[in-house]
């Protein structure tokens, strides 16, 4: 049976056709989308983000006042007070007021030196998040509600971090383990602050993020190391922006054995602000998605419309078999050709971005390869899809305009800030464009006050999850089809 759908599918030229456009479009889209990106920092090439210990994008700007610690050692300090200011919050955008973002940082680091993206292990107060142990800008552990003392320890390369109410009965929360540090790192005292995120509706429909500066400070007393301290600005280009100049300067003072800690940034993974991912390549998708829609549907409806439909079930009578038949050579004769023009489009794409000058965001090589095998599976699938809706409903094109509906309609609402984000998201999670799901490059944390709407290429299910969904919509609408194959005439 796959053999003779495999015979009848290429002798028809203009299903050949449709999957040779989606190559072609996902090939070629993809690469000259290359060529309109591009980035201007103030006239001169931008900088590449900095990289944490795995290899990801990362935001590391806070203040730093340290001491240099050579091999195991610790420090206990007590946070006396810890407080911050927020710049034109809402409703009226137009004061600065007292207060601290829900993760805003204070608390006692080590750091192997104090170049940006060195690894390091924290253990700190929040500004509505309580205590947290974090490393390696990605890792976070939640410690205890209400803790005032903090205590960090180094034993070879394994970090300790305490917490207590009282400074006398100390609760572990977490050891963590910082491979290949040096013996000399440094040990001391942080306080950063990231932008407040706001993501407000818009009168126009959609939403509007906004992001303004916040500054928190930290007064550290009951210190249990002696000697100078010295400050470090970790991230500091040294370029202040207008609302800066108006407020205390980043920094520290000591007095009678309290240090007092001013600072601003975040120390946690970038987002999608430092620029694009690999799944810029995937412009093309969309019009490659519609193509195999239309091909298959057509694949089976072609056959109801013209009545070769009977000679088929004359020639093998087992409808469902030929029904699963023809959606495996259609899944195959989608997805091999999907995988060589992904495969392709994204590494030229990506380097004529580089050869641009453009930052392109860090993946691993397990990412890479899902986005590439994921777009693949979501022209396969949601061929299948539009071929089940066609053999379900004889009506080619119902079919394809149901298909569209269904699959690439919720994407472009979701994405294009037309819905609100929980609309959006609802929308990603339950109809068959989950599956785009699979294109997110970035993971979201929940450590991070991000909007992660779909809009900014964050979405509602895992990659696998996504495309899970529009894998069972698929199977149930070919599961309905059999079912009426087998008992109608024909």
């Amino acid at each position: 049976m796959i053999r003779a759908e495999w015979t009848k599918f290429r002798s028809v030229r203009a299903w050949v056709a449709g999957i040779v456009v989606a190559f072609a479009a996902i090939l070629g889209l993809g690469v000259a989308g290359a060529y309109g990106i591009s980035q201007d920092c103030m006239g001169r090439i931008c900088p590449a983000p900095p990289t944490g210990p795995g290899g990801e994008a990362v935001r590391d700007k806070f203040s730093y006042v340290h001491q240099t610690l050579d091999g195991d050692g610790e420090l206990t300090a007590h946070l006396a007070g810890f407080t911050g200011i927020i710049t034109y919050p809402p409703p009226n955008h137009d004061a600065i007021v007292a207060g601290l973002v829900p993760w805003a940082k204070a608390g006692l680091m080590i750091k192997d030196g104090t170049k940006v993206g060195a690894a390091y292990a924290a253990v700190m107060m929040t500004g509505h998040n309580g205590v947290r142990m974090q490393n390696n800008f990605t890792e976070d552990r939640a410690g205890p509600s209400a803790a005032s003392w903090l205590r960090i320890s180094r034993q070879g390369d394994k970090i300790i971090g305490y917490a207590s109410s009282d400074g006398a009965a100390w609760t572990p929360i977490e050891t963590v383990v910082l491979k290949n540090i040096h013996k000399s790192v440094n040990i001391g005292f942080f306080v950063t602050s990231p932008s407040d995120i706001t993501n407000e509706a818009s009168p126009r429909g959609g939403t509007i993020v906004q992001a303004r500066f916040t500054q928190a400070t930290a007064v550290f007393d009951r210190i249990d190391r002696t000697g100078a301290w010295s400050l470090t600005k970790v991230g500091d280009t040294g370029e202040q922006t207008d609302w800066q100049k108006y407020h205390t300067p980043d920094g520290y003072t000591e007095s009678n054995g309290r240090l007092t800690v001013t600072g601003s940034g975040d120390i946690a993974p970038a987002g999608n602000e430092g620029g694009p991912t690999i799944d810029f390549a995937l412009t093309g998708v969309i019009v490659a998605l519609i193509a195999v829609i239309i091909v298959g549907a057509l694949y089976i409806t072609g056959e109801f419309r013209r009545g070769l439909i009977r000679t088929t079930y004359a020639a093998m009578p087992a409808r469902g078999r030929v029904l699963a038949a023809k959606a495996a050579v259609l899944g195959a004769v989608t997805f091999v050709p999907a995988l060589l023009a992904t495969a392709i489009a994204v590494p030229v794409a990506s380097r004529v971005l580089r050869s641009h000058h453009v930052t392109l965001l860090p993946a691993a090589v397990g990412t890479q390869v899902r986005v590439i095998v994921g777009a693949a599976l979501l022209l396969s699938l949601a061929a299948i899809f539009a071929y089940a809706l066609g053999a379900a409903l004889k009506r080619g094109v119902i079919a394809i305009a149901l298909a569209v509906v269904l699959v690439v309609l919720p994407y472009l609402l979701a994405t294009t800030s037309l819905l609100p984000p929980g609309a959006g998201r609802w929308l990603l999670r339950l109809t068959p464009a989950a599956g785009f799901a699979f294109q997110q490059v970035l993971p979201a944390y929940h450590q991070i006050s991000l909007p992660y709407t779909p809009s900014d290429g964050y979405y509602p299910l895992g990659p696998w999850a996504g495309l899970g969904v529009l894998a069972a919509w698929a199977a149930a609408l070919l599961g309905l089809a059999i079912l009426r194959a087998r008992r109608s005439d024909a």
